[in-house]
């Protein structure tokens, strides 16, 4: 049922993008930046009723993997009050935000950040529910630690492997650095992942039956790993592509960034850190040194996860 309701999310995601292309900000916008208070960002200009305006705005450190955003947290707008002709901006006013605009793509979303919100009482005190996949990028021979409690003085329940180099006499798929061990990611709490369902690295790429026994077994309990040793590929999350938003929304402020190649970055490759989660969304770093967040990471090694 919730890969359905993703399926069916994702469409409608796709044809609001879709409508939303040629999109233009409204005149009273520019007038209105000059009243957003300090310590917040402004986003997109969401809706214009006669003669208020709402603008969309968030924390200046939603993008900070200190103190991130959280995409279950209350919202707040900035309300705008328009001269008759609907052009300028006379006066704000920062308000609640009762939700997302009707066309937004939030709201496709809100079931599925729903139904994570109800974990929230499953997880460690704390924790920001998350759903994404990744792998490990330690490569240290020894494996990453995954730990009991988000601490490096944490008891260690049990190690990641590194890049396994799988030798089948040419016959394997093995990529040029080995093969990275996935897992899931179910939440985030002060630069540490929680993480589950680690699989042996490679094993859903190779021959099944030629897989060693030998190969290294990654612990596939739950458990925390730090943030510096996780990365993971962009995955299609149906939001606008070529860079990343400021808070985890689509009406954020959106920045251009880059791939590792060059070029604005899609859903090939993956970005240069991953941060922090929440929700659907991870906070990254892009290769040419942005940070902000993109909806949906996977964990794909052979192919792109559109």
């Amino acid at each position: 049922m919730r890969a359905l309701r993703l399926i069916a999310a994702t469409i409608l995601c796709v044809a609001t993008q879709a409508a939303r292309a040629n999109d233009t900000e409204p005149a009273w916008r520019a007038s209105a930046l000059a009243m957003v208070p300090a310590g917040y960002v402004a986003g997109l200009a969401y809706r214009t009723e006669g003669a208020t305006g709402y603008l969309a705005v968030y924390p200046a450190t939603s993008n900070d993997p200190k103190t991130p955003a959280s995409v279950f947290a209350a919202r707040q707008a900035l309300v705008v009050t328009l001269t008759a002709d609907a052009t300028r901006a006379v006066s704000a006013e920062l308000k609640p935000r009762s939700g997302p605009d009707p066309d937004n793509d939030d709201n496709d979303f809100a079931k599925l950040h729903a139904e994570l919100a109800a974990k929230r009482a499953s997880l460690p005190e704390g924790t920001e529910p998350c759903d994404l996949g990744a792998w490990s990028i330690d490569k240290d021979p020894n494996g990453l630690n995954v730990r009991a409690e988000p601490s490096v003085k944490a008891r260690v329940l049990g190690t990641l492997p590194p890049p396994y180099r799988l030798k089948l006499g040419g016959a394997e798929n093995t990529p040029d650095g080995g093969w990275l061990t996935e897992f899931r990611i179910i939440g985030f709490r002060d630069g540490w992942f929680l993480i589950e369902g680690a699989k042996p690295p490679g094993k859903d790429y190779e021959d099944d039956k030629r897989y060693p026994r030998s190969a290294p077994k990654p612990y596939a309990g739950r458990g925390w790993v730090a943030s510096n040793k996780v990365g993971a590929n962009y995955a299609n999350g149906y939001t606008r592509a070529g860079g990343l938003f400021q808070a985890p929304f689509v009406d954020a402020k959106w920045m251009p960034a880059q791939h590792e190649l060059g070029g604005p970055i899609d859903g090939d490759g993956g970005p240069k850190r991953l941060l922090a989660c929440s929700g659907f969304w991870g906070l990254v770093e892009s290769h040419d040194g942005v940070r902000g967040w993109w909806r949906s990471l996977c964990s794909n090694q052979v192919t792109n996860c559109s």
